[in-house]
């Protein structure tokens, strides 16, 4: 398994277990994410993302995403896509 770092979190909303990515590169609906950082470290797979409150199916370089995530997350957090 490789992974390459593609964005980190910029906030995180607890009562909806959403975290907010910057992304530095595309990612898209069924991709697996690996989230690491000082407290954190899970990888799951991406089954929802919005961008301004909307539902997408791919974000790019650039776009601030909201995923759902399976775990709490904190700001600066790396996110690492994960391929075969």
């Amino acid at each position: 398994m490789e992974e390459k770092e593609i964005g980190k979190v910029t906030h995180f909303y607890g009562n909806l277990s959403v975290g907010i990515i910057e992304l530095w590169d595309s990612l898209k609906i069924g991709e697996t994410i690996h989230i690491k950082g000082h407290s954190d470290d899970f990888t799951q797979i991406v089954e929802s993302m919005q961008i301004e409150h909307a539902n997408v199916t791919e974000a790019k370089a650039g776009d601030l995403v909201g995923i759902k995530v399976a775990q709490k997350v904190h700001p600066n957090d790396r996110v690492y896509k994960v391929t075969a």
